[in-house]
């Protein structure tokens, strides 16, 4: 099959829109579809300049998600003095694994000359993924702990960084999911914090000044195209699930989502779309309202709602 804007042979074939690309027209077509994401969430601010530059910090764990965006970023930004990335990789401590996807977050760095942070739990939190996970002695899905700590880690480092922005690789797929995992649950003051948090543009969050605010420019390509970017552009990227991957009901919304995308094309561009204009009329009407007051933990000085913040918590079942 040849490419719809040239003859070229095609290496893809996008069902939810009908086109066939050939491998420079894809890549084309995901960099506009992120640099269109960027303009629309507002990301470079106005008074951006070469002498106040922005500075974007870049959650690089080494899959193929933060690498093709580390890569896009790279490729849109390199010759605008008014934004510098920095990519931020955290080891949580899992033997065969981390190693791995740590060592195609520093070739990538290396390849692309950005300024590279490595952090793990075992240096920051005095554990391992590897032994949290024997231990357990919450009862809990390995990836509820290593959630915990994760965003503990980025949020953190991303100040420490003087971040003006944390950037996530999330994908179509990981957000239709979410999406439609928030409204099963029927979590409406939820969906409000997913939009302040990630997904409305900056000028229309509500002030959230404790954190460094998040973007997520890749969710408009789907996990699938994503992989194939990779893969084209043949960068270093540890394609692996983690062994302790174990988010079982993620798992079943994923498999739906499959289904219906497989019989519906364009699905998952559909609920992304509707969820985030219901997200934005949530966020409006639980602006100023979170039900809790933010406080410093007592034992870290993080911010949280409540004494101890759940990191410290858990940490605190692990001794």
């Amino acid at each position: 099959m040849d490419c719809n804007r040239c003859d070229q042979d095609a290496v893809m074939h996008a069902a939810y829109s009908g086109s066939h690309l050939c491998a420079d027209h894809f890549r084309e077509s995901v960099a506009k579809r992120v640099r269109r994401r960027i303009r629309r969430d507002d990301l470079v601010p106005q008074d951006a300049t070469p002498e106040n530059p922005q500075t974007w910090v870049i959650g690089l764990s080494g899959g193929k998600d933060s690498v093709v965006l580390t890569q896009l970023l790279h490729d849109t930004f390199d010759d605008d003095p008014r934004i510098e990335l920095v990519g931020l990789t955290i080891h949580e401590g899992i033997e065969g694994y981390r190693d791995k996807s740590v060592d195609a977050c520093v070739e990538l760095s290396d390849d692309l000359g950005i300024h590279h942070e490595l952090v793990s739990y075992a240096e920051e939190f005095g554990v391992r993924m590897d032994d949290v996970v024997e231990d357990d002695p919450e009862n809990m899905a390995a990836c509820a702990y290593c959630g915990v700590f994760r965003r503990d880690l980025l949020s953190t480092y991303a100040d420490e960084l003087e971040a003006d922005l944390l950037l996530t690789g999330h994908n179509l797929d990981d957000e239709a999911q979410t999406a439609l995992m928030n409204f099963l649950e029927g979590d409406v003051e939820q969906i409000a914090k997913h939009f302040d948090a990630s997904l409305g543009p900056l000028s229309k969050r509500e002030d959230q000044s404790e954190f460094v605010p998040r973007a997520k420019p890749l969710r408009d390509v789907p996990e699938k195209e994503v992989a194939l970017y990779a893969h084209l552009e043949d960068l270093p990227a540890h394609i692996t699930e983690c062994p302790h991957a174990s988010e079982a009901y993620r798992g079943e919304i994923q498999q739906l989502l499959y289904e219906l995308e497989e019989n519906h094309p364009g699905t998952r561009h559909s609920i992304i779309s509707g969820y985030e204009e219901v997200a934005e009329i949530a966020a409006d009407e639980f602006s100023g309202d979170d039900g809790a007051d933010l406080q410093e933990c007592v034992e870290c000085g993080s911010t949280t709602t409540r004494e101890v913040c759940r990191k410290c918590s858990l940490l605190e079942a692990l001794v």
